[in-house]
């Protein structure tokens, strides 16, 4: 029997080996097969879909060309494109490409390929059939040409905010929430606690909504040739038909995919073949990735949490762990080799501690003698702005989201529930305020003495760090703070950030910090360092790194999972949306309202 065992021991790890060898011989062989790029080529664009800002799990995908796009991909091969003469022109199908920050990104790099002298083209069968597309026009106008088939529709119908109310839904339910907040802007809590906008919400989203709305009329506009008026007008008319918005040249012609595409290939000479820009980034090399000077690129995406970073399958982005980010900055900062860290936030804020501990890292890689120039995407807010409020400068999109000065906590007491079902909790504790967090419980006077004592030293923590760090008088910033969200273009305007743009514009900002040459060339190297697919499958193998390098997501996605966590992702949307899920306590969060546009 002991022999069979030792036997059947060494013919399982044999062939566990195999296994292994079998992996990396594919790896291997998937690397070296790998076709060139042709010698006239028009890239081509796939943004049906809204792009990832940042994959921050490690996984084979990439190995064999099947690990979507994000954000920095696709800017990265527009920019690569640009100067790389065997490219002609670009072709685009766009559908939905995602928040406004997100499409402004998309457009810089759209007019920067388009600066080098190439085309740019977009073809649609439609700007929404039944849905709002005006953001997907918004981003169509920045190409040279843009393309409608002959049955599809314009609408480009404006741009809502919706906040759902839920206190009398919770009222109901015998749901109590018991939500503090300073102060009057941090409209967070208000889907809990309101039944409609306060006149600080609706003031503060009603601006928010007018300086989004003129950064694309006057986009279009100016892309389009047209005034401002006549755009507001195509608008006010929305739901065009086809003939309308050829009228109203919003459209270059309405012509069939197979038209647009030979008429692109035609253009581009003999021979042209379609690439896609992923596939093109794959096969080349990415641009600022060769040179001797580095600068490091540090992502902070994702709401906010103590510990670790990790992958989220239900909202299908990252949870931004403040001890991770704090780990890249803390390696971006002790290379000798970089010369500026570029600190990437997109984060809707989160927890106060861990934000603190990721401020305090930026504080540190300044005081190391590292400029550090945060660029933010979509949102960064509460305490997405709180991690960034140390960097020598910040640089965000107009349609960034940002500032939300303020805080909250509280918590939803639902002894009301619990009587309706005829379920009672009773409790024995030691400590006058040991129940302060329960929801068993509503506070007492004590208690919410304590609460409010909390907040208001995170807050008087929050604005006095934000006045030192944007080197503004402490009055003057606490008259934009009070928890109120700004755009970029007008947080530009208040002093909350240095100067509008994107990844191009952060990268210009470091220079000029680290005291480079305009024209420099630099290499920019993610912090940390994404595993290679070797890597990763020694890891499903059961081999860890040392706890230094461990800092990245953990979680990978299955595929056979992904019809059963479309379904989760949709119940979880919904749950947020009215308050029922995420950070209860999440003392610098605020949560994004539904855009459509």
């Amino acid at each position: 029997m002991k022999r069979f065992l030792v036997g059947a021991l060494a013919f399982i790890g044999a062939m566990s080996l195999l296994f292994f060898a079998g992996l990396v011989a594919l790896l291997v062989l998937a690397a070296m097969s790998r076709p060139g790029v042709p010698s006239n080529l028009v890239l081509e664009l796939d943004l049906e879909k809204p792009l990832k800002e940042h994959s921050g799990a490690d996984s084979l995908a990439g190995a064999f060309g099947g690990e979507e796009p994000s954000l920095r991909d696709v800017v990265d091969a527009l920019e690569r494109a640009g100067n790389d003469a065997r490219v002609k022109s670009l072709i685009a199908r766009i559908g939905n490409p995602g928040s406004p920050a997100t499409t402004q990104e998309l457009r810089d790099a759209v007019k920067a390929f388009r600066a080098k002298g190439k085309k740019a083209v977009v073809f649609t069968d439609s700007f929404g059939e039944v849905g709002n597309a005006t953001g997907a026009y918004y981003l169509a106008s920045a190409f040279d040409e843009v393309y409608m088939q002959p049955s599809g529709a314009m609408n480009i119908t404006g741009l809502s905010f919706e906040t759902p109310f839920a206190r009398d839904a919770l009222a109901k339910l015998g749901v109590l929430p018991r939500f503090d907040k300073r102060y009057e802007f941090k409209n967070a809590v208000d889907t809990f606690t309101e039944q409609d906008f306060t006149g600080p919400h609706r003031e503060a989203m009603d601006r928010v909504v007018a300086s989004l709305y003129g950064q694309m009329v006057k986009g279009i506009a100016e892309d389009r040739k047209l005034s401002e008026d006549t755009v507001r007008d195509l608008i006010d008319r929305a739901p065009l038909l086809a003939p309308e918005a050829l009228d109203g040249k919003l459209l270059d012609g309405l012509l069939y995919r197979d038209e647009v595409y030979a008429k692109v290939k035609q253009d581009a000479g003999e021979g042209a073949q379609l690439l896609y820009a992923n596939k093109y980034l794959q096969r080349t090399s990415k641009p600022n990735g060769l040179e001797k000077d580095t600068f490091a690129l540090v992502y902070a995406v994702g709401t906010v949490m103590r510990g670790k970073s990790e992958g989220n399958p239900l909202t299908g982005e990252e949870a931004l762990g403040g001890d991770s980010v704090a780990a890249a900055l803390r390696k971006a900062s002790e290379d000798p080799s970089v010369k500026a860290i570029i600190f990437r936030v997109d984060s809707p804020g989160g927890s106060y501690v861990a934000s603190d501990t990721v401020r305090r890292e930026v504080q540190r890689a300044r005081e190391a003698g590292k400029p550090v120039v945060v660029t933010m995407g979509t949102y960064a807010a509460s305490g997405g702005y709180f991690i960034a409020l140390d960097a020598d400068k910040i640089v965000a999109q107009p349609g960034t989201l940002t500032g939300s000065i303020g805080v909250y906590t509280g918590k939803f007491v639902t002894t009301g529930l619990w009587d309706k079902l005829g379920v009672n909790f009773d409790s024995v504790s030691r400590g006058r305020n040991a129940n302060i967090s329960s929801s068993n419980s509503d506070y007492t006077p004590e208690e919410h003495a304590r609460v409010n004592a909390e907040l208001d030293r995170i807050y008087t923590d929050f604005t006095q760090r934000a006045a030192a760090g944007r080197k503004m008088p402490l009055d003057k910033l606490q008259a934009v703070a009070k928890g109120r969200v700004w755009t970029g273009e007008d947080a530009l305007a208040n002093g909350l950030v240095d100067s509008l743009g994107g990844y191009a514009q952060a990268l210009v900002v470091a220079k000029e910090l680290a005291k480079l040459p305009a024209d420099a060339r630099v290499r920019v190297e993610e912090y940390p360092r994404r595993k290679s697919p070797t890597e990763v499958l020694s890891r499903m193998l059961g081999e860890t790194g040392d706890n230094s390098d461990d800092v990245g997501a953990e979680v990978l996605l299955m595929t056979p999972w992904a019809p059963l966590v479309e379904a989760a992702r949709a119940v979880h949307v919904m749950g947020v949306q009215v308050g029922l899920l995420g950070p209860e306590r999440g003392a610098l969060f605020t949560p994004m309202p539904r855009t459509s546009w």
